[in-house]
């Protein structure tokens, strides 16, 4: 497959959309933590291990995708 500039962008948009979600959320969960909130060790490790991975596939994605947009700026 070939990339293009707009699956570039794509793959940029999602990385950084995941980055913000993500982020958003793992504060969200650090302030409920810290507030005390009651949940069993498992909601707390299942959202961690949820905060950590998604950010790991971002930087995959932005990886790719700034490759990918190398590329194809070479190209021209």
């Amino acid at each position: 497959m070939r990339f293009e500039r707009k699956h570039a962008l794509i793959l940029l948009a999602v990385a950084a959309w995941n980055v913000i979600t993500f982020g958003n959320f793992a504060k969200r969960l650090y302030t409920a933590y810290e507030a005390g909130e009651d949940r069993a060790l498992g909601y707390w490790v299942a959202h961690s291990v949820l905060v950590v991975v998604n950010v790991l596939i971002a930087g995959v994605l932005g990886s790719m995708g700034w490759k990918a947009l190398k590329a194809t700026k070479s190209e021209r």
